[in-house]
């Protein structure tokens, strides 16, 4: 008799537990790409010159392939949702476009009573750090939980591909 309810409380709560991760993330927890951001009213005029204007974006990100050891150096800076010509992320329009609309929010610490699923993609860690929009970030991204692979998977253009090296 209670065979039926006790299945249907088990669906739900893993349910639960998942849209929770999903929502921590800023979008899916699962393999899905992030959707690209429509341009905004209040997106700021791109300055002219190749350099992020007053209150920019200016990013530098050391990737440990290891996680413990830097093994590349990128930068971005953006004017607005537009890129600097001196960008070198691995997607630096869409990386832009992404911060424009979200700003310094993506790098948030996460909920520390957040549940999180034990999916490891690879030991590989991102340390950005910089500025969004005017605002001070220091953040370290790691693929070693389902909710850091979703807020890497929300910075995908900035960081590169949550790809499994496991």
């Amino acid at each position: 008799m209670f065979r039926p309810l006790r299945g249907l409380l088990v669906l739900t709560l893993a349910t639960l537990a998942l849209s929770a991760c999903a929502d921590s993330a800023g979008g899916p927890a699962g393999g899905s790409a992030s959707p690209s951001p429509s341009p905004s009213a209040s997106t700021p005029p791109v300055a002219p010159t190749g350099s992020p204007a007053a209150g920019g974006t200016s990013l530098t990100v050391e990737f440990l392939a290891d996680g413990d050891t830097p093994s590349e150096t990128w930068m971005l800076q953006c004017n607005g949702a537009e890129p600097a010509e001196t960008s070198d992320a691995p997607d630096p329009a869409a990386a832009c476009a992404v911060l424009a609309v979200s700003g310094a929010s993506l790098f948030a610490a996460p909920d520390p009573d957040l549940m999180c699923t034990q999916n490891v993609l690879g030991m590989q860690r991102a340390k950005v750090t910089g500025t969004v929009n005017g605002e001070s970030v220091d953040r370290t991204f790691s693929l070693r939980d389902g909710c850091e692979i979703g807020r890497w998977e929300s910075l995908t253009a900035l960081l590169g591909p949550a790809e499994a090296t496991l």
